[in-house]
């Protein structure tokens, strides 16, 4: 193989040189880590606060929503503390929806708001996050937005009533087959019935909710689980689970 002629290679070397240096200048900055926006004290009371709130919200069907308005202010006072717009901006809109959720059941909307923004929350770095700042500003806007339409009249889709008659049916099924079990499986019914409840109101069927929550009300808790044998804790679940039977056959017919 031919050698590179001397001059062409001094050639490409001072063509290059620019980039070189240019890079090499850089290097420095890309390596060195980004300055942290918050006090890293505040933003690990804010993951924590974060953390409730999710965990009280996915609870709302279980444990009841006593928790959720607790937990939204907390966080509140977190956001005034750190004096962040977008913080701010997100912690009004969440203390707005606490005291709507004071007066009256969510809507649809606005549950699948909360819902979303929960999820968001359990995301790592807290207020660090790189995306935080356009998370923050569209769950405020998008829960804003929801509490200024909350009296305009709910209309559901068929094709949706369907889909959720459909699933619902399948829950149900699970929930007898586990009942059913020996020993009665109580987590199976336990999850099917804190998910048909999530379901039901986004779709604000508020009294397939309402028996969602009797019913994981009626299992024991797990130091008095034998008693799921009773017959008397037996036939208060096969009574829930007829009645919403009855309700899921009344939403498509």
């Amino acid at each position: 193989m031919d050698e590179i002629p001397e001059q062409d290679l001094e050639e490409t070397r001072a063509a290059l040189a620019p980039t070189l240096e240019a890079t090499a200048a850089i290097l420095p900055w890309v390596a060195k880590p980004a300055k942290l926006r918050f006090d890293a004290r505040l933003n690990a009371r804010w993951i924590d606060s974060c953390r409730r709130l999710a965990e009280a919200w996915t609870e709302r069907h279980g444990k009841g929503a006593e928790d959720i308005r607790p937990a939204i202010f907390a966080l509140y006072a977190i956001a005034l503390e750190s004096a962040d717009a977008d913080c701010l901006h997100l912690g009004e809109a969440l203390a707005s929806a606490a005291d709507s959720l004071e007066e009256a059941a969510p809507t649809a909307l606005l549950t699948a708001a909360l819902s979303a923004a929960t999820e968001c929350f359990n995301e790592p770095g807290g207020l660090e996050n790189i995306l935080f700042p356009e998370r923050a500003r569209h769950f405020a806007q998008r829960i804003e937005k929801c509490l200024e339409n909350r009296d305009a009249p709910s209309i559901r889709s068929p094709i949706i009533d369907r889909l959720f008659v459909s699933e619902a049916y399948e829950r149900i099924e699970r929930m007898q087959d586990a009942l059913a079990a020996l020993p009665p499986d109580a987590y199976s019914l336990k999850l099917e019935s804190t998910e048909l409840a999530q379901q039901a109101e986004h779709l604000e069927l508020y009294g397939i909710v309402h028996l969602c929550r009797q019913l994981e009300n009626t299992i024991p808790v797990e130091s008095r689980i034998d008693e799921l044998d009773s017959f008397a804790v037996r036939e208060s679940i096969e009574r829930i689970l007829h009645q919403l039977i009855g309700m899921i056959n009344a939403i498509t017919s």
